[in-house]
């Protein structure tokens, strides 16, 4: 049996716009499986485009140091086949700044703890000029995110302003992060043509009581489903390195693999003082470059893109070979409370790496 026959011949951008869709996997039988956990990945990554079993992303997840290049190499192969060889640039702005009355462990805009940050909002000129800033870099997406539990109907106004004015100056997909929504939020986000939605599963299922306390990862997942069900596109990721285990982060891959996102941001946690995790360490560079992998043998079809984190636990070298190791994507400039690479610093490093970047029409 051929494996990479048995899949059609269709553009990588097609690929990608059907990806996770109700189409049952085709999953090669056990006898027919050869015993290293690379040569399965190519059969279920590359040549099928579906996900490597969670049992085998924990062996992806600690391959010796001397085959972490390999399965980066093979991560590239599987995401220029189903992804094409651009990469995806997104700009994000906060709206609402600090004051959350969430409990994530990680994170300083809760208003919980003794974090520096204090809450603060962005008035719709200065979101503008932010989405212009955007544009100009070449990313296709621009994310406007609140720090809050979910929207209330105050946030829900700005937001449509905000979209309408950027409309009016900016040709550039937008995308929202607003926490956990209702049915009729959810309605309100199409209406206004909202191209994707972010809300991380943050971690593991196993794992995310011992993040977040006051609210469920079920609750989390609701508002994704509910967004779906609404034709609005599913950006679903969340944070390496909250003290899970190396099995949760397999659980973790496996389980955003189940729901489908078309997008998947990866961060590494950056530890910030007054949480609760400010002691936390870092993840290694080479753990990192295991998870890239890993997670591009679980998500062989969707946008899995660098977040918060990846300059200071994988440097220069380290993004580099994630680039060239299956990431496809990453938000250029800062993030929300830190600070990022600018993004002259980050368009050089494609530029050097001759990585193309993908226009807004060709973005699913």
């Amino acid at each position: 049996m051929s494996y990479s026959d048995s899949t059609a011949a269709v553009s990588p951008v097609t690929e990608v716009a059907v990806a996770n869709t109700t189409q049952a996997p085709v999953h090669p039988s056990p006898a027919e499986l050869p015993a290293d956990v690379l040569e399965r990945a190519r059969i279920y990554a590359l040549d099928l485009g579906v996900a490597l079993p969670e049992s085998d992303l924990v062996q992806v997840l600690t391959l010796p140091l001397d085959r972490i290049r390999e399965a980066l190499d093979l991560a590239q192969e599987v995401r220029e086949k189903w992804c094409g060889k651009e990469v995806e640039l997104e700009g994000i702005v906060s709206l609402k700044t600090g004051g959350c009355p969430e409990d994530c462990h990680f994170c300083a805009q809760s208003g919980v703890f003794e974090s520096p940050v204090r809450s603060a909002w962005i008035d719709i000129p200065a979101v503008v000029e932010s989405a212009k800033h955007t544009a100009k870099t070449g990313a296709a997406e621009f994310c406007l995110v609140a720090a809050v539990r979910g929207p209330d109907k105050k946030l829900m106004s700005q937001l449509k302003a905000a979209v309408e004015a950027i409309r009016a100056e900016v040709d550039i997909h937008i995308a929202c992060s607003l926490g956990m929504l209702t049915d009729e939020q959810a309605d309100e986000l199409a209406a206004m043509g909202i191209h994707r939605y972010n809300h991380n599963l943050e971690t593991a299922r196993s794992y995310f009581p011992n993040v977040v306390t006051s609210h469920t990862w079920e609750v989390r997942r609701e508002t994704l489903e509910r967004v779906r069900d609404r034709g609005i596109k599913l950006c679903c990721g969340g944070i390496i390195g909250l003290g899970e285990s190396i099995e949760q982060r397999a659980e973790f891959a496996t389980q955003l693999a189940d729901l489908g996102p078309t997008e998947v941001p990866i961060n590494f946690l950056n530890p910030r003082p007054g949480t609760p995790f400010e002691n936390h360490p870092l993840v290694s560079m080479e753990d990192a470059l295991r998870t890239i992998a890993a997670f591009r043998f679980a998500l062989p079809k969707a946008t899995i893109r660098f977040a918060g984190g990846r300059e200071i636990t994988l440097g220069d070298k380290g993004m580099r070979d994630g680039l060239t190791g299956g990431i496809n994507g990453f938000i250029a400039g800062n993030y929300l409370t830190t600070l990022g690479c600018s993004a002259e610093t980050d368009l050089d490093m494609l530029s050097e790496l001759h990585i193309p970047i993908r226009e807004k029409k060709e973005v699913p």
